[in-house]
């Protein structure tokens, strides 16, 4: 694409070829500028709110796929004979794959197309998670190496499709569709544990919740490629505030500029710290409730592979209600109380953060005496958690 620039020494037009999606990464800046006509990427609005809803429906998914072992996490412990120690190691798996490949993902989608690495994130943690509700309860550490892919395919989805987002809202209506986008975080996990409970308790088999999940995913996959579109790395901003023709930067690079940014660095320990809490709690909440019910005798012990329980459906409610009065609570202090200090946003994180971890206390130590208690507890504690993802 041919641009009309301007030299920044001599002030000067100057004429020079370059991709619209040449300019990013920790080097992008100083560019030449292009014509208003050059760099113009105009999608109606129907169109992208049509998309972001498609990425909202997806992510929701993601989640789903979470958080649909833990809300069976007892059959699963009992069809597979796995003691805790080695059942956490299912989370752990999980985990590490998300963490290895998330950068990777990040990368890939700065330089190549955003919409076919979603897709492949789509199809790996769809496939994994049908194929893993046929393993035979011999082979454990397939199961185990499955959650593992899950896990990869989920890092492709929550890594790029911010971004995509990101490029076709600005401002306040970037904001607001982020917010959304987010609140289906905690929707979504909390479906996870509803639909593994209930499907599990309908059929009386646990597997079936992972042959189910398949079907939702298939529609997500052909929404995405029918109505969500690859803009253009920063289509949905002014042409004269996008820099073209800068050159590319390595990984290495960003990582660098990264580093030096303290406010993204903070803000990450910030919610590794939470996610570390969170996602030990996300995973035993139910087995821990339901072994508090055993304790107070409204619950006989589980000794075989079909653990009826309802304390999976209560929580997963629980994780969704809090969930979306936690973003939106978020979200609406952080407008207003913006107006009176710049620096709104992570105050408001840090007071929530702070009013969370007595309600995380106590809804431990309740457990043991009432477990109404324990589960009024964790109503606050799942508002108060919610904020800093935003």
């Amino acid at each position: 694409m041919s641009s009309e620039c301007i030299d920044p020494l001599t002030g000067g037009p100057q004429s020079q070829t370059q991709s619209l999606g040449a300019g990013y990464g920790a080097l992008a800046s100083g560019g030449c500028l292009p014509s208003p006509t050059s760099a113009s990427w105009n999608l109606p609005r129907w169109r992208a709110s049509l998309a972001a809803a498609v990425l909202c429906y997806i992510n929701l998914l993601n989640y789903m796929n979470w958080f649909i072992i833990p809300g069976v996490l007892l059959d699963v412990q009992k069809y597979f004979n796995i003691s805790d120690s080695r059942a956490g190691l299912l989370q752990t798996v999980f985990i590490g794959c998300l963490l290895v490949s998330a950068p990777v993902f990040g990368y890939l989608g700065d330089r190549h197309s955003r919409k076919a690495i979603l897709c492949f994130g789509i199809l790996l943690w769809s496939g994994a998670g049908l194929s893993s509700s046929f393993i035979s309860y011999q082979y454990s550490w397939l199961f185990f190496l499955s959650r593992g892919v899950v896990g990869t395919g989920a890092a492709s989805y929550s890594t790029i499709a911010p971004t995509v987002l990101g490029d076709l809202f600005v401002k306040d209506q970037r904001t607001c569709v982020l917010a959304v986008f987010y609140i289906f975080i905690p929707v979504g996990s909390g479906l996870g544990y509803v639909l593994g409970s209930l499907v599990a308790e309908l059929t009386g088999n646990w597997r079936w919740a992972l042959r189910i999940m398949p079907c939702l995913d298939a529609v997500a996959l052909v929404l995405l490629i029918l109505l969500v579109p690859d803009p253009p790395r920063g289509a949905a901003e002014k042409p004269e505030e996008v820099a073209v023709g800068a050159p590319r930067s390595s990984w290495c690079e960003d990582i660098r500029y990264l580093g030096r940014n303290w406010s993204f660095v903070f803000s990450t320990l910030g919610v590794t710290a939470i996610g570390f809490v969170t996602g030990a709690l996300g995973f035993w909440a139910p087995k821990f409730l339901f072994e508090a019910r055993v304790v107070h005798g409204l619950q006989l012990p589980c000794f075989q592979e079909q653990c009826g329980s309802q304390d999976s459906l209560i929580f997963g409610a629980l994780t969704v209600a809090t969930g979306i009065i936690g973003v939106i609570l978020g979200a609406e202090a952080s407008r207003r109380y913006k107006k009176v200090n710049p620096r709104a946003e992570p105050l408001i994180c840090a007071s929530s953060l702070f009013a969370a971890a007595p309600c995380l206390y106590l809804a431990l130590i309740l457990a043991s005496r009432t477990l109404l208690a324990s589960y009024v507890s964790e109503g606050p504690l799942g508002v108060g958690g919610k904020p800093l993802r935003m």
